[in-house]
């Protein structure tokens, strides 16, 4: 059997747009960017949503920890002080 060579032919780049080193147009990257920040966007937007549901979360617990009489600024102060000084680098 013998191995053909195949040649690839490339396709004139369309008179608007030029083709760039990558071999995607002008055109085509600014649209994948532009997309990808809109993508970006909706996710920051999601990973807001979730911080606050835990941030609500979180104080419902300090709440109901303080209703039973737990003080936690007096433990974390002692945690504070008894952590050697390496560690809160």
């Amino acid at each position: 059997m013998a191995i053909k060579e195949i040649k690839e032919t490339k396709k004139p780049a369309a008179n608007t747009s030029q083709v760039t080193q990558g071999g995607a147009s002008k055109d085509e990257q600014i649209g994948f960017h532009k997309g990808s920040l809109s993508t970006l966007a909706k996710e920051r937007e999601e990973m807001l949503k979730i911080l606050s549901i835990v941030e609500q979360l979180m104080q419902m617990h300090v709440s109901a920890l303080k209703e039973l009489g737990v003080d936690l600024e007096k433990i974390a102060k002692q945690q504070a002080k008894s952590e050697p000084l390496e560690q809160k680098l």
